[in-house]
């Protein structure tokens, strides 16, 4: 019975912080667009980061792969 004077507030502060964590996302504009992020994923091209261009022979089959 005495454990529950240590589970109910710990489990409280768990709470509070995952409505923290929550309203923290909401307010920074974390789910604006859901839509948007679900397309762009089908868009980009494979193995590009944003700050790097696609190499010469990217997306070309080589001969020796038949």
């Amino acid at each position: 019975m005495e454990v529950l004077y240590l589970l109910i507030p710990v489990s409280v502060l768990l709470v509070l912080v995952i409505v923290g964590v929550f309203g923290w996302a909401i307010n920074n504009g974390q789910l604006d667009d859901l839509e948007r992020e679900g397309v762009r994923i089908l868009e980009e091209v494979a193995g590009v980061d944003e700050g790097q261009s696609p190499s010469p022979g990217a997306g070309k089959e080589s001969p020796s792969s038949n």
